[in-house]
């Protein structure tokens, strides 16, 4: 598991995930602490101001290690929260990420000086707003990182079907339990989750690899290609003939969405 931070240096985006939107721009940033079946869209760029943005990965560890080092206490185990936020930038945390980004004029020091600044800049997030939210997913044992286990066993067998129980036993919970935290963290039903994950892997594949809408149906865990095509025009706008030609005539006038 790894935590992203995303940051904008020009233009804006808007991430959406199930029914809720994120909205950023080089005033904020967006973390997101487990990996969730989100869509997004740039909202501002130009030829002139093309969008620009940098992205942040860290591991529990580095977490766990600014958390020790510094005088941060550490919250009891709580209730799970959404795992994706967006927080205003502040100066400090803006200097030492521009601070990390100027290595790369001087990749010589880039060994002694990254892990620095990385550290750093983690101390300022620890320190903001959602601070209590990206400490919890790296405390082994929190509802946060018990959801993460089950998270994970989705997104490696999201073409699989599974049931509920199996999943809260992962995440050592009840059933009922379980549920609302699965959905305190991901904004949806892990029913919903797999869904997306499986919506999106078709729409990946029939852009990248087949035209053939009933295989990929199958591929990404569909018994009914009718039912899959419901659930890709609900989710997606389109059928799905219909969007990957639509999305193929975009990306040949480069444009992304």
């Amino acid at each position: 598991m790894q935590d992203k931070k995303s940051i904008i240096v020009q233009g804006m985006k808007e991430v959406l995930l199930a029914q809720e939107r994120f909205r950023y721009s080089p005033a904020d940033y967006l973390v997101a602490t487990v990996d969730l079946p989100v869509t997004g869209q740039v909202m501002e760029a130009s030829s002139d101001i093309p969008y620009l943005a940098l992205k942040l990965e860290f591991t529990p560890s580095q977490i766990l290690e600014v958390v020790r080092d510094s005088e941060i206490r550490v919250g009891p185990r709580e209730n799970a929260k959404r795992t994706m936020f967006v927080s205003q930038i502040e100066l400090p945390l803006l200097d030492a990420v521009i601070r990390l980004a100027r290595l790369l004029d001087n990749s010589k020091d880039i060994p002694v000086l990254a892990p620095l600044y990385t550290k750093e800049i983690l101390y300022w997030m620890l320190q903001g707003q959602h601070g209590v939210a990206l400490e919890q997913t790296a405390i082994v044992g929190s509802y946060t990182y018990r959801i993460s286990d089950a998270i994970e066993q989705i997104l490696n067998h999201y073409d699989r079907s599974f049931r509920i129980e199996e999943l809260a036993e992962i995440a050592n919970m009840s059933v009922s339990s379980f549920h609302r935290h699965f959905k305190e963290v991901t904004a949806m039903s892990p029913i919903q989750f797999q869904k997306q994950l499986r919506l999106q892997e078709a729409r990946r594949l029939l852009l990248s690899e087949s035209s053939d809408v009933t295989d990929v149906a199958f591929r990404v865990g569909y018994k009914s290609p009718s039912q899959f095509s419901r659930e890709y025009s609900r989710m997606f706008g389109f059928p799905p003939r219909e969007d990957i030609k639509r999305l193929r005539t975009i990306y040949g006038q480069g444009i992304k969405a």
